[in-house]
């Protein structure tokens, strides 16, 4: 989104498909899974008295268009690409399963998992976990708009602390909204480790995957 009150900043989406493409340099495997808050926000609309299941399905078609977007410019860039959907969309991508995806990123391709889970009631959040424990992930980025975990947001509150270490439980315990409980759960359960970054800072996404103490840590050990 950018600058933007509402959808899709190019300037944007290549800067963020530069960061992947140096993760790519590295020879790393790649999956991204991607939200729509951008165009729909389905919990939002909720509040105003759309029905949730509705409203839920709609924001999994925004984050297609947000795939669709960023496939394009990975395209454009020179990287092989290829979206896959929770939900059956033959027309514009391939149905999820999981064996493929492996193999789309055991051939170089980075997959983007667009739809969530393909069911309401589900976030984002708990859509790339999911996705990271189907496709075997040695590590989940949070790529977001701040650079890690505070027991307050920072942009209103400046004795905010950060936290460059959590394990699951923390989060869970202190109820830090950083990332939902489910998928906080499903990470803890297959002891995937979690990094949470400022994707808007030039070079993030590389530092993370080359071991750099960047943004928050999360795992089971804090």
């Amino acid at each position: 989104m950018g600058a933007r009150e509402f959808g899709i900043d190019s300037p944007t989406v290549e800067a963020v498909c530069g960061q992947i493409i140096e993760v790519k340099q590295l020879r790393c495997e790649i999956g991204i899974v991607v939200g729509g808050g951008n165009i729909f926000r389905g919990l939002a609309a909720t509040e105003l008295g759309m029905d949730r299941v509705t409203a839920d399905n709609m924001g999994m078609l925004a984050t297609v268009i947000n795939a669709l977007a960023m496939m394009d410019t990975l395209e454009h860039m020179g990287v092989y690409t290829r979206v896959m959907s929770a939900v059956k969309l033959e027309a514009f991508a391939e149905p999820f399963i999981r064996r493929r995806a492996v193999r789309h990123m055991e051939k170089g391709r980075v997959v983007i998992f667009a739809a969530g889970t393909g069911s309401p009631y589900f976030s984002t959040d708990t859509a790339a976990s999911l996705r990271a424990m189907e496709v075997g992930a040695d590590l989940m980025i949070k790529a977001t708009n701040v650079d890690g975990v505070y027991s307050a947001d920072p942009r209103k509150d400046a004795k905010a602390t950060f936290y460059p270490r959590l394990s699951y439980m923390d989060i869970l315990t202190r109820e830090l909204r950083v990332i939902d409980a489910t998928a906080i759960s499903l990470l803890k359960e297959n002891q995937i480790p979690l990094r949470i970054v400022d994707l808007h800072r030039p070079g993030n996404l590389r530092r993370t995957v080359l071991g750099e103490d960047v943004g928050t840590l999360v795992t089971s050990a804090g």
